[in-house]
Formats: structure tokens, sequence, C-alpha cells
């Protein structure tokens, strides 16, 4: 008897757990968030243009812009964290951040973890060569050293092309694209597959001695991530993002990072 009132209790126990599991991180914290009066934004502040420090060591940039004006418009202040890209999921789960607002590419596995808002930009995952090198397309990457971000759809994009994930002689995974194209600047890897918008302003602010490839590995949208139970917070970003697109703000804002209004 006391034996099956034993085994009772550890399947009791078992299953309020696994409830308890199967609810955490479902709630809705909008409320908690306009209690606190601000929302915190999760970024790589290293991804130029769309979030970066600047020579004050300001966070600046494209979504930090947009961020900030959904923000005001919301009645609400925004505080940016920079985060490890790799680690952005447990940082949105964890509550640590209340989004990812930084050039975040909509996937299907990603939308498992987080919800998105509506698309905002298109981009486009590219190879970045130095001026002069012998790789044209996908098919030179053979044999090659290519590097990535830690965590980036970048990443995912290249292993998803089997035939040339299985082909290249390294894969190099980074911190940052900011260190990826520094060692490719200096001939430590050869290539780099990286979002097309962050490498083209790097190589324009830097006046690097590297080239975008013609070949890609597809294209891709813009979205904010969030916690998959706040329905009430995506619904007032996607509000306010809208808004921004009509009233025409967030072409301004694109037409101040990119010079012309590419927001989708």
């Amino acid at each position: 008897m006391r034996k099956n009132i034993l085994m009772a209790l550890v399947f009791a126990m078992a299953f309020l757990l696994l409830f308890a599991g199967c609810g955490a991180g479902s709630e809705d914290t909008f409320n908690d968030i306009k209690a606190a009066g601000k929302f915190v934004v999760g970024l790589d502040d290293e991804f130029a243009p769309m979030g970066f420090r600047d020579e004050n060591n300001e966070i600046v940039g494209f979504d930090v812009d947009l961020a900030k004006e959904a923000a005001r418009r919301l009645g609400l202040e925004v505080e940016f964290q920079p985060i490890s890209w790799d680690a952005k999921e447990m940082e949105l789960k964890n509550k640590n951040i209340d989004v990812i607002w930084n050039g975040l590419s909509i996937t299907e596995e990603r939308k498992k973890q987080m919800a998105f808002t509506k698309p905002y930009l298109e981009n486009l995952q590219v190879i970045v060569v130095p001026e002069g090198s012998d790789i044209k397309t996908k098919a030179d990457l053979a044999g090659k050293k290519v590097g990535v971000q830690a965590g980036s759809t970048s990443k995912d994009a290249l292993e998803a092309d089997t035939e040339t994930f299985e082909s290249i002689g390294e894969l190099v995974e980074y911190p940052t694209n900011f260190e990826a194209l520094l060692d490719l600047g200096t001939g430590r890897i050869d290539a780099v597959v990286v979002d097309e918008i962050l490498g083209r302003y790097y190589i324009a602010m830097n006046d690097a001695k590297l080239v975008v490839l013609e070949d890609n590995f597809g294209r891709e949208e813009y979205g904010v991530g969030l916690r998959l139970g706040d329905k009430e917070f995506l619904e007032a970003l996607n509000k306010v993002l809208d808004e921004m697109k009509a009233d025409g703000t967030a072409a301004e804002i694109s037409r101040k990072w990119f010079g012309e209004d590419i927001v989708k």
C-alpha cells in the first residue's frame, strides 16, 4: 500500500511539473512592461547598420531608431541590452529582454521559439570575399575556410545548401560578423556568409577591399521577435509599425541609414 501511495505521488508530481513546463513563458507580459514603463531590446551591438556602437560608444542604428519611435508611440521608454546572438532565444525566454530587434530573420525554426511581428525589411544571405579572390560562385567555396556568425541564419542558410556545405574545407564560427569580416580582411579565412545589409554597409564604411558575390544563399525577411505568449504586446507593436510605414516615418529612418526607402 505504502509503495502504491509513493508511486501515485511521484506520478502526480511529474504531471504538475509537466503542466507547469507547458505554461512556462506563455503569459502575456505587456501589463508588466507597461507597469515598468519600458521594454528591453536585446541586440548584437556590432550589427551595423541595424544596431551598433558609434564613436561615442552610443548604441545607434536603423533598428534602434525604429524601436525608439515605436516606444515613443506606445508611451514607453526603451532600453538596449547587448546579448550573445547565439543565446538570444534563452535571453528572451528567461525575460532578460522583452524583444529581439536587430536584423532578426524570420524562419520556421525560430517561429517555434518566439513570435514575430510582420516583416519590415528583406535581406539576402550573401558571400563576401577579398578583392581578386578566385571565389566567384558558391561552387568555388569547395575546400575553402568559410566564416559565419554563430547562431545566425547565415550559418543556417549555408548548412541548408547541402552540396555547398559539404564541399567547404572548414566552417569557422565567430561571436560577431564584425570579427568574421576582420579575419577575412587579414586573410585568415577565405569567405564570409553574411546578411547583405551588414556586408555592404561594412565594406562601404570601412573602405574594405572586399566584394559581395552575385551568387547567394537566398532571400529572408526581418521581423521583431517576442515571447510566444506576448500576444497583446505583439498586436501593439504591429499597430505602431503599420502606422510608421503609413505616415512615412519608417521611410525617413530608412533613408537616414540606407540612403533610400527599403522598408517592406
